[in-house]
């Protein structure tokens, strides 16, 4: 059985059919290095890391791209006197890098940042004004716009018509000769920092969201690859936007466009005003990597997956019981992986159907524990070494999560926790000089809830697991 996924363009599950015999080119957009990762960046770099694994296992050498934006106006924003944009692009990025490490999400094959690519960005805008889909503000501002009405399969990735679309809002709709034309360079702004600008043909700047991405794929993937990987909510306008200047610039770009679907918290949208997003830190503290990973895996990736209060604790009961039977197994005989049953691989081949390829899993941990009451070690053995494939195939290893075990910590799990716990431990330092002590309390109380417990000393604040 040939490997199906679903194809947003096409809004099919298809066959997937590369460009080269044996070869994937696979781009995924990365963090915006901004703030710190929450359970939804997490989620979204695990679907591709799994993609990316069975893509492996299934005998292609995958060439994996996920970008880093490292500059943007929510990084300008939130940046300071005292950390400059930079600096806190940097920062967040450790983060990420960290977090993802913990998760066992395999490094990208390169992982460029959006500043080192900026004279491709203005390669291809300049491309794009020459063959007239794109045009410079008149109002002197050093603006340049995509002109949505001069590529007529605008709006085909989400099957809309400009008409019925809103406004763009990264630039003032003042100089725009249609109100959802978008930034392709903006023009340096009065107040902004010296150092997040480029010179340019039309000026000084820096680029807009969506055109770092089209040229960081052409230059690390050429102008035509397999698969185009991100996020639901980037859909549109980002990959809509994506499709259109890439295409309209003349080149093939992605065969197949790739969408994850969202993480919820108790049935609500994560956000700010909500006050209820859920950070990488608290999560790796209140459960084992390995058991996140587990349950962030378990629901089809193209669903909404809801996060509660016992959903970890749900998990590690899970796979507990599969620890628990490898275990007993490798009491008999050491445990090596084997082949994977034609039911996981059928069901990884499906559109990556991992709640069925989990299934294959439980009852392949059933029959072994029902071998092993029965004193049967052919048949226990055989199940044991499907699982230890299952697993690895999964990225659920042991050994590739630290060889930790259960309830315990590698080193370099602990070294990832730390820096995700000290983010929230300065995030509480600067509450309180500032006598925000509502913020300040909220963060001790969050990682108290997930087992981590702060001690202040007059050399700085330390943490340590509860128990």
């Amino acid at each position: 059985m040939s490997v199906r996924l679903h194809d947003s363009l096409r809004q099919a599950v298809v066959d997937l059919a590369p460009r080269e015999p044996g070869r994937i080119g696979m781009y995924v957009c990365g963090p915006t290095v901004q703030s710190a990762p929450h359970i939804g960046h997490l989620r979204s770099a695990l679907v591709y890391d799994l993609w990316r694994r069975w893509l492996t296992h299934r005998g292609y050498a995958v060439t994996f791209i996920r970008n880093v934006t490292d500059i943007d106006d929510k990084i300008l924003q939130n940046a300071s006197d005292d950390e400059p944009w930079f600096a806190l692009a940097y920062r967040v990025e450790i983060e990420f890098t960290a977090a993802y490490r913990a998760l066992g999400i395999l490094p990208p094959t390169y992982e460029p940042r959006a500043t080192a690519s900026i004279d491709r960005m203005q390669r291809l805008t300049a491309r794009l004004i020459e063959r007239g889909h794109a045009y410079a503000a008149e109002d002197g501002s050093g603006d340049v716009y995509f002109d949505v009405r001069s590529w007529p399969a605008y709006g085909e990735l989400t099957r809309q018509s400009p008409d019925d679309m809103d406004a763009a809002d990264d630039a003032p709709a003042r100089a725009k000769r249609d109100a959802r034309d978008f930034a392709l360079w903006k023009g340096a702004k009065s107040g902004e920092p010296s150092t997040a600008q480029w010179d340019s043909p039309w000026g000084p700047g820096r680029p807009g969201w969506h055109i770092e991405c089209s040229a960081m794929a052409q230059r690390y993937l050429g102008h035509a690859f397999d698969i185009h990987g991100g996020g639901l909510d980037l859909r549109f306008p980002h990959h809509e936007n994506e499709l259109a200047q890439s295409q309209a610039a003349g080149d093939e770009f992605a065969a197949h466009w790739v969408h994850n679907g969202l993480v919820t918290v108790g049935g609500q949208k994560m956000s700010k005003s909500l006050g209820n997003s859920v950070f990488a830190a608290e999560l790796l503290a209140s459960a084992r990597p390995v058991v996140l990973r587990f349950w962030l895996s378990s629901a089809h990736y193209r669903s909404t997956i809801d996060y509660t209060a016992g959903s970890l604790a749900e998990a590690e009961a899970a796979f507990a019981r599969i620890e628990t039977f490898l275990a007993r197994a490798a009491k008999r005989a050491p445990v090596t992986a084997g082949e994977v049953p034609e039911a996981f691989a059928a069901a990884m081949d499906d559109d990556l159907a991992v709640p069925q390829a989990l299934a294959a899993l439980h009852e392949a941990v059933r029959a072994g524990n029902a071998a092993l009451d029965a004193d049967d070690a052919e048949t226990a053995a055989r199940s044991a070494a499907e699982v230890a494939a299952m697993l690895a195939v999964l990225g659920l290893d042991l050994e590739g999560l630290g060889g930790a075990g259960a309830g315990g910590r590698s080193e370099g799990e602990h070294a990832a926790l730390d820096a995700l716990v000290q983010r929230l431990i300065d995030e509480r330092r600067a509450a309180r000089a500032a006598r925000d002590w509502t913020t300040a309390d909220r963060v001790r109380d969050d990682l108290a809830g997930a087992g981590i417990q702060l001690d202040d000393t007059p050399d700085g604040t330390d943490w340590r697991l509860d128990g």
